[in-house]
């Protein structure tokens, strides 16, 4: 699945539009290496998001297309 698509589905990131635009920002990093909005995530990966002076550090754990919003937390971990 696509990052800002993830970003967006998980919940982490509200619209798709603002995870494309933190991702060309250079805000999101995915395993350590600053990653495009189309870059692949898969389980197991490591995102770590900056916003403004907080930054957010998860696990991956599932990928789905769609999940409601009370199932969203469960596609990731906080490290």
């Amino acid at each position: 699945m696509r990052l800002d698509k993830y970003l967006k589905v998980s919940r982490l990131i509200k619209r798709r539009t603002v995870a494309n635009e933190a991702c060309d920002g250079g805000r999101v990093l995915l395993n350590g290496k600053v990653a495009k909005a189309s870059a692949n995530v898969k389980e197991g990966d490591v995102l770590t998001i900056s916003f403004g002076n907080k930054e957010v550090k998860v696990e991956v754990l599932s990928v789905q297309e769609t999940v409601k919003k009370d199932e969203a937390k469960e596609l990731f971990r906080y490290i």
